[in-house]
């Protein structure tokens, strides 16, 4: 019998869980998923694609809720989704997280985390339970519905890059800036189609969130996630959490092979700083010291843990923030905050003037803490697209907690080094509190299926969406540069997001990040309209609403040179034709030029080649448009969305199959 050849990690928790399809680079493979999150951005869609699908309960190891976007109850919309979100809990059997409960992510991780699981989550930044040996995979709503329904999820396989980390962090130097190293290297894209397995002896001096940290933001490189092995530091944390039963190791054999490889020497690392307006934009904070700040922000998914509050308690303990920079620290969750109470840290935040958030995304999310117009915001979050903070002319930066509150001090952007000598290694609380303290556990079947669910006057049912047709004639109604973000297509913040529930509401401020007479041209149409776009369409957010709001509005057809992995998927889950482009054929398309496609259905099922013509008013042209859809996913479009398709399959006498 020969010997299996040695795997990476990556590979080992994909085999163990694969249902079909050939685990090589490219193939559509499917797999089981134990567990899902939701947060309540998109969680509220989510609910209603659950009822819509007409699944009676989940069917998942552990299905959880989270309340921790939509925050500010301004009137009545946010609370009402929050009834909602409960009620939906207590129906269909999830565990909920109410408000003030924390961001999703370190939550999750506390509560539910655990080594050879698989995790598929409504919230791009799922990926940040790779620090466990987890399997976790951000994706749309309707994809994370059917996961909660007990249906595999299906995407293409990834290739494995491993990477291999040497060496020790120098002091002040923190897991931010091998992230934002990688981002240097790689930029928003670099990684598309590839799952960033670290290992290294490297690894044993970053605790789980380090890793957190790291493997939070591999979705700003594009990754489809991002993996870290089960260690001992992986049982340490579960012990402090009281579920060291529940760890098991998970590590790459000896000799492990990856599609692609590379190393970061840690002790050569330098505090780093991405500059408006994008993850990518990468430079030493050497390169920008002196500039004044206005705001310098703590917390977010991306520095959760308890040492990236400490360090900067450590910083300015005994001292004083100037009166022009608003220093705003948001615990990320109630757990967090009572040990920063317990240990003095955050009163020495206080009394240095920071102001104190409740715990959840906030600022982030653009839920809050908006900058000035125009001045610099450092933020330990994890993206700084343009006006996702809350104000349209921002210039967000992205840094360690060192170089926030160093530059919090000084007013202006700050290397932490030339401060008086001190230390970051401050070691997570070792001692054991329970992970799963404020959430509510699922009710019984018997007692969940008495249960009505609670929908507010804000909450809409999902229209129903008709088939793709054969032919279609459409005029162009937006040009998108390269990189537009979801929140760009339809943003975040306090104006929009609380009409997540309403999809007539929420489309109103379709693509206002990039044609604000988008909402209007679209509703004098009687038929339908196409979008061109640049590379990496839609990155970003997970959001659904940036495809369904614009699907709404009558988007049939998006032609780009490529897209972002999550919004190509949320696109033909609601039956919008995603299309690549050549950058010649991209740059000859333009606002107000009308695309006539014939034969669509035999293009699609037996091609990859869709013809289009290109009508400009005074002269016709012909271009070729390809698709990579697979067999799978030609269905769905072909049915009007992913809804419609699951209708077809899971449900008897819903609808003839082509």
């Amino acid at each position: 019998m020969s010997k299996s050849p040695p795997r990476n990690v990556t590979r080992k928790l994909i085999e163990s869980h694969l249902v079909d399809g050939r685990p090589e680079p490219g193939a559509e493979i499917a797999l089981r998923i134990d567990q899902t999150l939701t947060q309540d951005a998109t969680g509220t869609l989510v609910m209603l694609e659950f009822e819509a699908l007409g699944i009676d309960r989940v069917r998942t190891e552990i299905s959880a809720q989270y309340v921790d976007h939509n925050l500010v109850q301004q009137d009545h919309r946010n609370a009402d989704d929050h009834l909602f979100l409960r009620s939906a809990c207590r129906r269909f059997g999830l565990w909920y997280a109410p408000p003030g409960t924390g961001v999703s992510h370190p939550v999750h991780q506390d509560a539910f985390g655990r080594p050879q699981r698989t995790l598929l989550g409504s919230d791009s930044h799922t990926c940040a339970a790779g620090a466990l040996g987890m399997l976790a995979i951000g994706a749309g709503g309707l994809d994370v519905a059917l996961a909660m329904g007990g249906e595999p999820f299906r995407f293409s396989m990834p290739e494995v890059r491993g990477v291999r980390l040497v060496g020790e962090l120098p002091d002040r130097v923190s897991a931010k800036d091998v992230v934002l190293e990688m981002l240097r290297r790689h930029g928003v894209s670099g990684g598309l189609g590839q799952v960033f397995e670290y290992h290294g002896p490297g690894l044993e001096r970053l605790s789980v969130l380090d890793r957190h940290v790291i493997a939070n933001m591999g979705t700003e490189l594009g990754a489809t996630t991002t993996v870290f092995p089960s260690d001992a530091e992986v049982r340490r944390f579960l012990r402090t959490r009281g579920r060291e039963d529940e760890w098991t190791e998970l590590v790459a054999d000896p000799g492990a092979h990856y599609d692609r490889e590379e190393e970061i020497d840690l002790s050569a690392l330098e505090p780093l700083i991405a500059m408006p307006s994008s993850p990518g934009n990468v430079v030493p904070v050497t390169e920008v010291a002196g500039q004044e700040i206005y705001q310098a922000y703590l917390g977010s998914s991306a520095n959760p843990g308890h040492r990236d509050f400490a360090v900067a308690a450590e910083i300015v303990k005994g001292k004083r923030i100037p009166d022009s920079v608003s220093f705003d620290v948001n615990p990320v969750s109630r757990r967090l905050l009572r040990r920063l109470i317990a240990d003095g840290r955050l009163g020495e935040l206080l009394a240095a003037g920071a102001r104190i958030h409740q715990a959840g995304c906030n600022g982030c999310i653009g839920m809050g803490q908006a900058p000035a117009t125009g001045r610099l915001s450092l933020r330990t979050v994890p993206r700084n697209f343009p006006g996702r903070s809350g104000t349209r002319e921002d210039r967000v930066c992205l840094v360690s907690p060192e170089t926030a509150a160093a530059s919090a001090l000084a007013g202006r952007i700050t290397d932490p080094r030339t401060l008086e000598p001190g230390h970051s290694r401050f070691a997570e609380p070792d001692e054991a509190s329970p992970g799963r303290s404020g959430l509510v556990a699922p009710l019984p079947p018997r007692e969940a299926a008495e249960v009505e669910l609670e929908k507010g006057p804000n909450i809409v049912s999902l229209p129903e969406l008709e088939e793709l047709p054969d032919e279609l004639e459409l005029p162009v109604l937006v040009r998108a540069p390269d990189d537009v973000s979801t929140d760009e297509i339809l943003p975040a913040g306090t104006r929009a997001l609380p009409d997540r529930s309403n999809l007539p509401a929420i489309s109103r401020f379709t693509f206002r990040g990039v044609d604000e007479s988008y909402v209007e041209r679209a509703r004098e149409l009687d038929g339908g309209h196409a979008v061109v776009g640049g590379r990496n369409y839609g990155q970003g957010s997970s959001r659904e609403h940036a495809a369904l709001a614009p699907r709404y509005l009558g988007l049939r057809v998006v032609l780009a040179r490529s897209f972002a992995r999550i919004h190509r998927r949320n696109l033909i889950n609601f039956g919008v034709l995603p299309l690549i482009l050549d950058a010649e054929d991209a740059e000859r398309i333009e606002p107000g030029d009308t695309l006539r496609l014939r034969g669509i259905h035999e293009a699609i099922d037996h091609g990859d080649v869709v013809p289009v013509v290109v009508g400009k008013g005074d002269a016709d042209s012909e271009i070729e448009a390809k698709h990579d859809l697979s067999t799978r996913e030609r269905r769905i479009v072909r049915d009007g969305g992913l809804i419609n398709h699951a209708r077809r399959e899971l449900v008897p006498g819903s609808g003839d199959r082509h």
